[in-house]
């Protein structure tokens, strides 16, 4: 896979209240992806970048909310993540990769 291609797969960590304590108990690491990515392209995407040994990778479609703005309906758009599952003795400083 081209080094263009690695680069553009990951969009942004994704810091929530879930993902943290994922973090602390699991070792695991949530990103937004390209819609196009699948589970091999972002663990190849992790490795490079972060320097990283990946063990697992779980990914899912985000569904678009519904939402209501003056009696208007509209819908946010849809997006994708990935939760990554690293080995046991690697780490990942995400906060200061922002």
């Amino acid at each position: 896979m081209n080094q263009e291609r690695l680069l553009q797969i990951i969009l942004s960590p994704h810091i929530s209240e879930k993902a943290t304590i994922g973090m602390e108990k699991r070792n695991e690491y949530v990103f937004q992806i390209v819609d196009s990515a699948n589970k091999s392209e972002v663990k190849d995407a992790v490795e490079h970048l972060f320097n990283a040994k990946v063990k697992t990778v779980r990914i899912v479609n985000v569904r678009p909310k519904k939402k209501l703005f003056r009696g208007v309906e509209g819908k946010r758009k849809g997006w994708k993540k990935a939760y990554v599952t690293l080995q046991a003795n690697q780490k990942l400083d995400i906060i200061g990769a922002q």
